[in-house]
């Protein structure tokens, strides 16, 4: 493979005719934007930005790179703390000014392009009371999101953002656009639904949309750190028997005035009114220190954790699964976070049930569909010069709690630095189908930035 410093100006610049978006090279104004994604600690110098108008760009794009076999990586929401969006040396493929959505209310479907976010997306679903599963944080890009899985609050009620996923455009790594569905290349859809970006470009996605909001009920609330083994146990207890309608997530966090905290966040997918008595004996355990849950806009609930992972800070994750959460484990992250060297990380455990754990483990590429809970280690901080101290609390806290936790994980929250084992245990026993679907469409491992499944 060469890099693109080999190519010569002759051919970039017929690169540069042929598209309608832009092509950014290092000396070039908006270049350093270009390249920058969320997590601060991507620092990567791309050799050529193929900012991308349209699915044409991105079809010469494809075809460019492999004529002159050069590294891809693909950008959309650049929201994945792995920063596999960005690559050095070779070309980058962004989709994120490529921002369509349309909304079929009648027959509650939305087809939306490769560069939009949750947020956009759910400015124009609700615009109709409509939502599908989306995320936690509006910033999120709704392309790498749902190749992953797709996690989110509405899981319980209406499964992953890849079960409600009906067909995606893609650009294949011989750069050519094919349509994927339950009729129309079947086994490249089940693919794409759980198997990352490791199979080509998805530039449209078209989901399955179902009646909510405008209003739902959601919010945090709040314990002193003091109590949290306590506030953990009740955690455990209560989001065990919680309704398809309800999911709760659980934090170990830093409050803005530097107080540390224990935060337990239902939110459920139905009528406030409802809501109220489902989450009552929550609100009541303790009591808490503070109580925001109340009625409010789903769209401000997908806003909830945004200021949280704001763009530019450094960010290092570690997370597996575990089909529950032991005494063992609870201690465990209790010790951890008084020893927490930034007040931006958290750990977070989230609960994933109901309408996800109901298809099979091979329906599609996700196979994690047991009940479980997500036990994710959230380096974050705002100097580099903190780095080394604070990747080293993820990875102490991580590896004390490896033997409590299984080796699956969700592959949206693996960061850049796992090995091969680390990345099948996250496709789970899918694995050697993904593997075998790969040598199908992308046998030379074209599409490599990514958690990648390899052809051979």
């Amino acid at each position: 493979m060469t890099t693109t410093g080999s190519l010569d100006d002759t051919a970039v610049r017929d690169l540069r005719g042929r598209l309608r978006g832009q092509l950014l090279q290092p000396a070039d104004p908006g270049y350093d934007g270009a390249r920058k994604i969320d997590n601060a600690m991507i620092d990567r110098r791309p050799a050529l930005i193929v900012r991308c108008a349209g699915v044409a760009d991105v079809l010469a794009a494809v075809r460019f790179a492999r004529e002159h076999d050069v590294l891809v990586s693909v950008r959309a929401g650049g929201h994945n703390v792995a920063g596999n969006a960005i690559c050095d040396d070779g070309v980058v493929i962004d989709l994120s000014l490529m921002k369509g959505v349309r909304v079929d209310p009648v027959g509650r479907t939305v087809q939306a392009q490769a560069g939009v976010t949750w947020g956009d997306l759910d400015a124009e679903t609700q615009a109709f009371g409509l939502a599908t599963t989306g995320g936690v944080i509006s910033t999120t890009g709704i392309a790498g999101l749902t190749l992953g899985g797709g996690v989110g609050w509405l899981n319980g009620r209406f499964g992953l953002a890849c079960d409600n996923l009906i067909a995606a455009d893609v650009v294949t790594a011989e750069g050519k656009l094919v349509r994927a569905s339950e009729k129309e290349n079947a086994d490249l859809f089940w693919g794409l639904r759980g198997g990352g970006g490791n199979f080509g470009i998805v530039t449209s996605f078209e989901y399955r949309l179902h009646p909510l909001g405008p209003m739902i009920l959601s919010g945090p609330v709040f314990h002193p750190a003091a109590r949290a083994r306590e506030v953990l146990r009740f955690y455990r207890e209560f989001s065990a028997s919680e309704p398809d309608e309800l999911t709760t997530y659980a934090g170990l966090l830093t409050g803005p005035d530097g107080t540390p905290l224990v935060g337990l966040v239902p939110c459920f997918a139905g009528p406030p009114d409802q809501g109220e008595k489902v989450v009552e004996r929550l609100r009541r355990f303790g009591p808490p220190a503070v109580d925001m849950v109340g009625a409010m806009p789903y769209v401000a609930v997908q806003r909830m954790f945004n200021d949280a992972f704001p763009p530019g800070r450094y960010n290092y994750w570690k997370s597996s699964l575990a089909p529950q959460l032991s005494d063992e484990l609870i201690d465990t992250i209790v010790e951890h976070m008084v020893r927490v060297p930034s007040p931006h990380s958290a750990v977070m455990l989230e609960h994933y049930h109901g309408a996800y754990s109901r298809p099979a483990s091979t329906a599609t590429a996700y196979s994690h569909r047991r009940p479980t809970y997500d036990v994710v280690i959230i380096g974050n901080w705002a100097s580099q010069a903190d780095g080394e101290r604070n990747i080293a609390w993820v990875r102490e806290l991580f590896a004390a709690v490896r033997s409590q936790v299984s080796e699956a994980a969700y592959v949206n929250f693996l960061d850049g630095d796992e090995g091969a084992q680390r990345v099948r245990a996250a496709y789970g026993e899918n694995y050697d189908r993904l593997v075998g679907l790969k040598r199908r469409y992308d046998p030379t491992n074209f599409f490599r930035m990514n958690q990648n499944i390899r052809p051979e």
